[in-house]
C-alpha cells in the first residue's frame, strides 16, 4: 500500500501521479483565486461563507497530501525541513493555529514543483547557471548590497540637512528620510516627499544620477557573471565530449 501510495505521489511518470500532480496544481489555482477575492471590499455575506467552505475542503486536502508526504518520504525529517515540506507547512498551519497572519499566497511557490514533474531539464540547467553566475559575482554582488547601503544611508543624511527645517513633517528625521533616499536611489521617484530648497534640489539630483549606476551596476555583473557561467558550461561539455 505505501509503494502505491508512493508511485501516485512522487512518481510523475506514472498515469495516477500525474492525474495526482494535476489536481493539486489545480487546487493550488483555485485557493490562489479564492483567497484573492475574499480582499475584495463588498463581498456580500454568502459569497464569504462559499469561500470559507472551499478554504476548509482546500485546506483537508492538502493537509492529507501533506501527511502522505511525510508518509512515504524515506527520509521523514529530510522532507519536512526541505524547502518545498516548510512551504506545504506554513501553507496550512495558520489555518489551525488560527493566527490573524493569512500565508495562502506562499501556495504560489508550489508551483516550482512543475519544473520536476514534467522533467524541464532546460529550465533546471538555466537555474544551474544562474547559481553558478551568483557564486562567480558574489564578493561584488556583497560589496555592491555594502556600498548601497551606506548610500542610502547618506543620502537620507544628506536630504535631511536640507530639507528637515522646511518639511518638518517629511523629513522628521534621518529614519524618516530613508523612504525618501530608496524612492530616489532606486529611481521610482513616488512623489510623496520632495525636495523644495535650492540646496535639497541639487542634492537630489545628484542622488538621481547615483541611483542610474544602482540600476546599472546589478544587471552588468549579472550578465558578466552570467556569460562566464555559460563559458565554463560549454567548457565543461567540451572536456567531456573531445
Amino acid at each position: 500500500m505505501r509503494i502505491r501510495l508512493k508511485n501516485i505521489v512522487e512518481n510523475n511518470d506514472s498515469r495516477w501521479g500525474r492525474v495526482f500532480d494535476l489536481a493539486i496544481q489545480t487546487l493550488i489555482v483555485i485557493s490562489l483565486v479564492s483567497f484573492s477575492i475574499e480582499t475584495l471590499p463588498d463581498l456580500n455575506a454568502t459569497m464569504r461563507s462559499i469561500l470559507h467552505y472551499l478554504e476548509v475542503v482546500t485546506v483537508a486536502i492538502f493537509t492529507i497530501e501533506y501527511l502522505c508526504r511525510i508518509l512515504v518520504a524515506d527520509r521523514k525529517l529530510r522532507f519536512m525541513f526541505s524547502f518545498f515540506g516548510i512551504v506545504d507547512l506554513m501553507a496550512i498551519l495558520p489555518f489551525y493555529l488560527a493566527v490573524g497572519l493569512d500565508l495562502r499566497s506562499i501556495r504560489a511557490l508550489r508551483f516550482l514543483r512543475l519544473f520536476r514533474a514534467f522533467k524541464l531539464a532546460r529550465y533546471s540547467r538555466a537555474i544551474q547557471r544562474f547559481h553558478r553566475a551568483f557564486l562567480i559575482a558574489r564578493e561584488e554582488v556583497v560589496l555592491f548590497l555594502i556600498a548601497t547601503a551606506m548610500l542610502l544611508y547618506f543620502a537620507a543624511v544628506g536630504i535631511y540637512y536640507f530639507e528637515s527645517s522646511a518639511q518638518p513633517e517629511s523629513f522628521q528625521s534621518v529614519f524618516h528620510s530613508l523612504w525618501w533616499a530608496v524612492a530616489t536611489l532606486t529611481t521610482v521617484g513616488y512623489g510623496d516627499s520632495y525636495p523644495i530648497t535650492t540646496g535639497g534640489k541639487v542634492f537630489t539630483f545628484l542622488v538621481l544620477m547615483l541611483g542610474l549606476g544602482i540600476v546599472a551596476v546589478p544587471a552588468g555583473l549579472v550578465a558578466s557573471a552570467l556569460g562566464k557561467a555559460r563559458d565554463e558550461e560549454e567548457q565543461e561539455t567540451a572536456d567531456r565530449d573531445p
